[in-house]
């Protein structure tokens, strides 16, 4: 399966199909993909554990018990927490967060869904990313899993990825097109 998808591919590829094959298996997608947002949101709300994750500096050990004491903390358990703590003894956990996109791919193309990169200024109420979905999902045809980034350097607007396409109606790509179009008439 991850051959098929482009996005699912190399260490991070590995290691998502083989959580989504034992997920399946054990019919605990739905719970194990839980488990991986609660961590990922973790990981975009901590300096911390952000620092822990990625830095070179924190030995094995090290990670292992900082992690243990995070997954614990937060309630993860089962396949998710065992795939943090594999990626951890193997020093891989750098590549979580692509796991993790790569596990969310896995899980809505099984689902029949697609998959769309939204990128935000700042977090969006439920009721603007319910709008969002809908929109999305209009133009898609499937239901739509999002994978919401926040970047305030786009200033406001949105932009959404879905396959090959990119809609980018950012303010960012509008102040500079406007300064573009200054420049060719001036």
């Amino acid at each position: 399966m991850a051959a098929e998808d482009p996005s699912v591919s190399g260490v991070s590829g590995r290691y998502a199909t083989a959580l989504f094959e034992l997920a399946r298996d054990e019919k605990s997608v739905d719970a194990v993909k839980a488990d991986l947002d609660k961590f990922n949101a973790m990981l975009a709300e901590s300096a911390d554990l952000k620092r822990l994750v990625r830095s070179p500096v924190f030995g094995a050990d090290t990670q292992q018990r900082a992690l243990a004491a995070v997954l614990d903390k937060a309630g993860i358990t089962g396949a998710a927490a065992n795939v943090l703590k594999v990626l951890t003894a193997n020093r891989r956990l750098f590549a979580v967060a692509d796991v993790i996109r790569a596990f969310n791919a896995l899980v809505a193309k099984f689902k029949g869904e697609v998959m769309a990169d939204v990128t935000v200024a700042e977090a969006l109420s439920d009721k603007n990313l319910d709008a969002l979905k809908d929109a999305v999902k209009s133009v898609a045809g499937k239901d739509v899993m999002l994978n919401v980034k926040i970047d305030p350097a786009i200033i406001g607007g949105v932009v959404v990825k879905l396959g090959s396409r990119m809609i980018d109606s950012s303010l960012r790509t509008k102040l500079n097109s406007i300064k573009h179009a200054m420049k060719e008439a001036g």
